[in-house]
């Protein structure tokens, strides 16, 4: 009797540790879904304004085709449903990178960045980077929080018997970090850079002294 007592408490332990492993796997799933829900949140008022730049540019640049229709392209193939965050992610560096270029084009136009409407909008797109980056960096933490759980024993025993498995994180390429190269046509700048001197280069000539006024002799030299 003592033996089956024993068991039975043996059993009503590993029990108790069975449901406290998948609450948590799955309270740190739903963690992970409700901060990516707020990344598409942000990212649909993102590809709204983007639209909007689109559309105050076009009133100023019509003639800007090419650099219109990449970005036009490009929030559309962002705003797909159903892409995966690393998907997404994809996406949306490839968004950033044309918009990069639309916005230097824009540069060129002095009435269309004085324009008020474009203004707020850039503002506007701005403030909307920011939370998307808040968002990113709080989902991705709940992300590797999931997958360590689901990644170390026991836990991974019972995430593959519940089918509950790793999430994606969500990160830009490291393409989106560069610079976005401008295509102007045949506005074309060719400035060249300044040289620095590096130390190999001779050394500059003095300057001829000003007539009338006598060359003076080295110190150590006086005759």
């Amino acid at each position: 009797m003592i033996f089956v007592l024993i068991a039975l408490g043996l059993l009503v332990v590993l029990a108790l540790a069975a449901i406290g492993i998948y609450n948590g796997l799955v309270k740190q799933r739903n963690l992970s879904q409700e901060a990516w829900r707020q990344i598409d949140v942000e990212l649909t008022r993102r590809h709204d304004l983007i639209g909007n730049l689109v559309e105050t540019v076009k009133g100023y640049a019509a003639h800007e085709r090419g650099t219109l229709e990449d970005v036009v392209r490009a929030r559309s193939a962002a705003m797909a449903p159903g892409q995966s965050p690393a998907a997404q992610a994809a996406s949306e560096t490839v968004l950033t990178q044309a918009l990069g270029r639309l916005i230097a084009v824009a540069e060129a136009y002095p009435d269309l960045k004085a324009n008020q409407n474009f203004t707020a909008l850039q503002e506007e797109l701005t403030n909307t980077e920011d939370r998307i980056a808040s968002a990113r960096r709080y989902y991705n933490a709940t992300v590797r929080d999931l997958n360590t759980k689901v990644e170390t024993f026991p836990n991974n025993v019972l995430a593959g018997m519940f089918g509950i498995g790793r999430a994606e994180y969500f990160e830009a390429e490291e393409t989106s970090r560069e610079a976005p190269k401008v295509d102007f046509g045949q506005r074309e700048h060719n400035i060249p850079a300044p040289q620095s001197y590096t130390g190999t280069e001779a050394p500059a000539a003095p300057a001829a002294p000003a007539p009338g006024v006598d060359n003076p002799q080295p110190e150590g030299e006086i005759k």
